[in-house]
């Protein structure tokens, strides 16, 4: 969704395939109950505090800068949300997890990652977030199973299709496990937890001599802070 015309508020959504289902329904069935607004296409190193005209005048490329029109990939949209901190916060959440630079498995492999929270619970001060965390794997070809464990919420898993439609189920446990089904389609699959247990494909249809290795990204968004990070899972084929 985005703004078309900053002088008017005009806003060009563009449906899922599950939206555009239930609106067709015409039963009331379609109902927008949740958003979130981002502001990922603004450069903010245009801000000039001395432009020649003022510092009323500061913010004026920023304003003028042309705005993206909706964007149905999640991968590609929203990297920056719009947060609420809670009261007394003076330093943004940020997400760290063992290895900054990516996950690199090689087929069949099993990696448990347990991301951290700096910033919590004041400055400098690290932790897991109670109600846990959304992993999402661009491309869950590339995982045999993915489970997400120990968040105090009900878990949420997330099926995207490549033209964006969302089939979400409610769990009443916290823990999730997907089973990999052969599939020739990218799809994005999203499950909530405080730990992540990921284990690399062993699909060996997916490798050939000329991509012995496949890379997707996994996004990992705090459910308390709003924090948000995205790592390189790689999966190296062991076949020859």
């Amino acid at each position: 969704m985005g703004y078309l015309d900053k002088t008017s508020i005009t806003v060009d959504a563009i449906l899922t395939k599950k939206g555009r289902e239930l609106l067709a329904k015409n039963d009331g069935s379609f109902e927008i109950t949740q958003f979130a607004l981002g502001d990922s296409e603004i450069d903010y190193t245009l801000f000039n505090e001395n432009h020649p005209n003022g510092t009323q005048y500061s913010a004026e490329a920023i304003e003028n800068m042309p705005l993206i029109e909706a964007i149905p990939d999640g991968a590609n949209m929203m990297q920056s949300k719009l947060i609420t901190l809670a009261r007394g916060t003076s330093a943004i959440p940020y997400i760290q997890v063992g290895n900054q630079t990516g996950i690199e498995l090689a087929q069949g492999a099993v990696q448990a990652i347990k991301p951290r929270t700096f910033n919590i619970n004041g400055n400098n001060q690290a932790g897991t977030e109670s109600q846990g965390y959304r992993f999402t794997i661009i491309d869950n070809r590339l995982r045999e199973y993915i489970q997400a464990t120990g968040a105090s919420t009900r878990s949420q898993r997330r099926k995207a299709s490549p033209y964006g439609s969302n089939d979400t189920t409610n769990n009443q446990t916290a823990n999730v496990t997907t089973i990999n089904t052969i599939s020739n389609v990218a799809t994005a699959e999203t499950v909530v937890g405080r730990t992540l247990t990921i284990q690399a494909t062993t699909n060996n249809a997916l490798f050939s001599t000329e991509l012995p290795s496949l890379t997707t990204s996994l996004i990992i968004e705090g459910i308390n802070t709003g924090a948000r990070i995205t790592v390189p899972f790689t999966v190296n084929s062991t076949t020859t």
